[in-house]
């Protein structure tokens, strides 16, 4: 039998102690083949002094197998000796185990007495010794002091400390409020989202479109494309990849969500893009360097129109949204 077979999975202090038996078990072998080795000048046969339990079974294995003629009978007989065989290792295993757990536990007698200091004490008691009064109070005293010297002192800051137990409660929390947190994102990219936008090819043709905050803008193109087929021949024929969103002086790309531009309160050039309807700043600002409120009704652009007027306003004020980029102050007619 080996100690520790390839399929063992267990603790290192199971292996350290598998290993300890192992070498138990070396150490005898080796006594009981000094023996066989002092006494074979003077014996013969497998039954001399000192053999070991596997060549007894061996020899009363070819013994009992003698006059066997079927493979059946042989196979059994072979069976049996290698099942006493295994239970008496397992017999010494066990008793070695065991010697083991007896010693550990007295081990763990003596650091208990030792770390107990209050049994002298308590022998005192117990053996009915009456101290005078004196004597009592410093007893006291000085049970005192060693609870202080062994216990926490609880005026000791210790949350620094490494705590297993705390860790794993702030890591549950820290994962309870993540996935709460992520149940409510979901929750507002499916809240609808009207958007006011116009078609533009020159002049403005505008229009209203429902979504979800969580579409992104090519989702939302491939709406308008729909919405505006029947009425528009250039939108029938083109793709939805050359058609354009332009918010704030701003061309959006398509995979930006709507749900992006309102939680990071992105700006344009001449407004938020997180606002998605149409409004003016009603308040009276004379401070040039307050910022409006205002918001405008994005366009939607066909690619070929965009080329041939970029150098021509308003398209000449276009440029290609840069989430890395802040707008520090709007300008409607020029930089």
């Amino acid at each position: 039998m080996s100690g520790m077979g390839d399929g063992y999975v267990g603790t290192a202090q199971d292996a350290v102690r598998i290993r300890r038996l192992e070498k138990q078990r070396e150490a005898e072998r080796k006594k009981i083949q000094e023996l066989k080795s002092k006494n074979a000048k003077g014996q013969s046969g497998l039954l001399q002094f000192g053999s070991g339990t596997s060549e007894i079974l061996e020899t009363a294995f070819k013994k009992e197998t003698v006059g066997l003629v079927t493979r059946e009978q042989y196979v059994e007989k072979r069976v049996n000796i290698r099942v006493k065989i295994e239970e008496e290792e397992k017999e010494k295993l066990q008793k070695l185990q065991q010697e083991e757990e007896e010693l550990q536990l007295q081990k763990q007698k003596k650091r208990k007495i030792k770390a107990n200091p209050k049994l002298s004490f308590s022998e005192d008691i117990e053996n009915g010794e009456e101290e005078e009064e004196d004597g009592e109070e410093k007893n006291q005293e000085s049970n005192t002091f060693g609870r202080r010297g062994f216990g926490k002192d609880p005026t000791v800051e210790t949350s620094f400390l490494p705590d297993s137990e705390r860790e794993a409660e702030e890591q549950a929390e820290r994962e309870r409020l993540r996935k709460q947190w992520l149940r409510e994102q979901e929750q507002i990219k499916n809240e609808a989202l009207e958007i006011t936008y116009s078609y533009w090819d020159g002049a403005g043709h505008r229009r209203v479109m429902q979504v979800r905050k969580g579409d992104t803008i090519g989702e939302f193109l491939r709406a308008v494309q729909q919405q505006l087929a029947p009425e528009f021949r250039e939108i029938r024929t083109t793709s939805v990849e050359n058609l354009l969103y332009v918010k704030e002086d701003l061309i959006i790309p398509h995979q930006h969500s709507f749900y992006e531009l309102i939680v990071n309160k992105a700006r344009g050039k001449s407004g938020p893009l997180f606002h998605f309807d149409v409004h003016e700043d009603v308040r009276t600002i004379a401070d040039a360097t307050i910022e409006k409120d205002e918001s405008h009704a994005g366009k939607v652009v066909e690619r070929h129109w965009y080329e041939k007027n970029k150098h021509i306003f308003p398209a000449s004020r276009w440029e290609i949204y840069d989430p890395t980029k802040k707008w520090e102050r709007y300008t409607i007619h020029g930089d």
